[in-house]
């Protein structure tokens, strides 16, 4: 019976498409980024003075071909009806068309599908922000069409979601935006990725990075990786950093490329571009979320975490990826969900400490006074100044570890370099090609001596150093310490704490900025219901105005 079902939506698929008028073939095209980059060497930010912005490998028409067929019948009256019930709505929303008929996991793929094909092929306001597009993603949404039953508003099952290409998935290769690994294509996908798929979730694609999750190149464009170019903001194009290294998840998320992204941190990697873009990016602690089968940089540090437009969606994406992992030293059995029972909009009882030396920040200020007039307790603090000596060398030495034994149990087989130094001396061959902007941080990790004795060391001092600048959280007994955009990412990360960044407003020039909310650890859920209180309150997040 299923299949006789299934054969009739086929049949009316294919009709449907017999009677509608075939729309102009789009196609990308190479354009001279000559003046672009001359006008770009005037930026007041030295990293901002890009040397390109196109990528030299990736070939987006090759990327669409998938789906030239199904996006051949689907036209810009199609794309325009569909705008508002998709656009900026949050997962309850969408299920809740969908389930009303009014949307089908089938057109709501279409519909990023098309918008992606919209913009990144338009010289003037691509992002530069997709390596690959998972080539069974509509086959896949039709599937979720024909066997949904029951789902609930609160799931993931059906929404196209985008990964940070750190990330592996069976369907599209993992390349950490490096030519060294552009062929890798993993026999697995991450434990992540596994759990968001048995929660029904459409892997729609894979995002643009700073090359190596940002720790490769000293003073960089951050955003860029040879495999897909320079990751640009659309809050302004070449203008305002997008922040990194998960560059292309905060951008797609901020552009409506899909429902959500993942991106990855070690130390502000997602708190960062979630700031930049205007973005609630959820920074978890270490072994909340599983990092099997993600390209590493550190193992005392790294965790995946959700980037979403509001908090709703953070904590329902959240959910959906978690999971005991045996494969992963670090991992915790999480019982309790971020989203059970949803969340009370109420900072009556809420205690937040706020730092005495922002609050000159007339935005920061402002926020902090409307947190007060809610309900929140505010405690004014001056953390004790902290030394960060031994950072690069934590860094270094786990990275120096940690990539050969990805290389060897994660990636695929056919991957020749097997270490940080092999990766050097590849990229060598052909510089311009493969490391433009150099390969500093790369070649500080092949030189740094320091025994793996001497790392535990540093990696103690530091988690003191940490705990002892946020000791407030538990001498106040705050709830969150607030701090702007990505200021407190590196302690929060040595001291092993979350962080939750949710939009807050826009400087004068338009750039975004975000209140970023550190808590103790395993307190995302905590976290989560301030951070939803807080976006209740301010609703300050607007999508950018060239991608509406």
């Amino acid at each position: 019976m299923k299949k006789f079902i299934y054969l009739l939506f086929s049949i009316v698929i294919f009709y449907s498409c017999v009677t509608k008028e075939k729309q102009p073939e789009v196609v990308f095209k190479k354009y001279d980024e000559t003046a672009e980059l001359e006008k770009q060497q005037n930026h007041s930010k030295k990293r901002m003075q890009f040397k390109l912005f196109q990528s030299k490998v990736l070939d987006m028409n090759s990327v669409f071909e998938p789906f030239k067929e199904d996006l051949a019948y689907f036209s810009e009256d199609d794309y325009q009806s569909l705008k508002p019930l998709i656009l900026e709505q949050n997962i309850p929303t969408l299920q809740k068309s969908v389930k009303e008929g009014k949307l089908t996991y089938e057109k709501l793929t279409l519909f990023y599908l098309y918008r992606i094909r919209k913009f990144e092929s338009d010289s003037t306001k691509s992002l530069n922000s997709i390596i690959a597009l998972n080539p069974d993603v509509l086959k896949e949404a039709r599937a979720k069409d024909q066997n949904k039953t029951s789902v609930s508003e609160f799931s993931m099952y059906g929404m196209p979601i985008l990964l940070k290409d750190n990330i592996n998935t069976k369907e599209m290769p993992t390349t950490a935006g490096a030519l060294a690994l552009q062929r890798n294509f993993t026999k697995n996908d991450a434990f992540i990725v596994q759990k968001l798929k048995e929660n029904g979730a459409l892997i729609l694609g894979k995002v643009n990075l700073s090359e190596w999750a940002y720790f490769f190149c000293s003073g960089c464009p951050l955003g860029y990786s040879a495999i897909g170019g320079q990751t640009l903001n659309p809050y302004g194009r070449g203008e305002f950093e997008t922040g990194g290294s998960s560059a292309g998840s905060g951008v797609t998320v901020a552009a409506n490329f899909a429902v959500a992204a993942v991106g990855t941190e070690t130390a502000g990697s997602i708190t960062s571009p979630s700031s930049q873009n205007s973005v609630v990016g959820l920074k978890p602690t270490i072994g909340v979320l599983s990092r099997t089968g993600i390209v590493p940089i550190s193992s005392t540090l790294d965790t995946p975490g959700p980037m979403t437009k509001n908090v709703i969606d953070n904590a329902i994406f959240m959910d959906d990826m978690l999971g005991f992992d045996k494969n992963d030293t670090a991992s915790k059995q999480i019982k309790e969900k971020h989203y059970n029972n949803g969340f009370k909009n109420d900072l009556k009882g809420i205690k937040l400490g706020v730092l005495k030396n922002l609050l000159s920040d007339s935005i920061y200020a402002l926020n902090i006074n409307q947190l007060k007039k809610a309900g929140a307790e505010i405690v004014e603090i001056t953390p004790p100044e902290i030394s960060f000596s031994g950072f690069t060398t934590l860094l270094n030495i786990d990275m120096k570890h940690d990539l050969p034994t990805y290389l060897a149990e994660q990636a695929d087989k056919s991957i020749y370099v097997k270490d940080v130094k092999s990766v050097v001396d590849f990229n060598l061959k052909d510089s311009l090609l493969r490391a433009p902007y150099g390969q500093q941080l790369f070649d500080g990790i092949v030189k740094d001596a320091t025994t793996l004795e001497e790392l535990e060391v540093v990696k103690a001092s530091l988690k003191s150093e940490g705990e002892k600048y946020l000791q407030a959280l538990n001498d106040e007994n705050l709830d969150a310490i607030l701090s702007i955009n990505n200021y407190h990412s590196g302690i929060a990360a040595v001291a092993l704490h979350p962080t939750l960044t949710v939009p807050m407003g826009y400087k004068t020039s338009g750039e975004p900025i975000s209140l970023t909310f550190v808590g103790k650890r395993f307190s995302e859920r905590k976290l989560l219901e301030i951070g939803y209180a807080f976006e209740q309150l301010t609703k300050a997040r607007k999508m950018p105005e060239n991608y509406k």
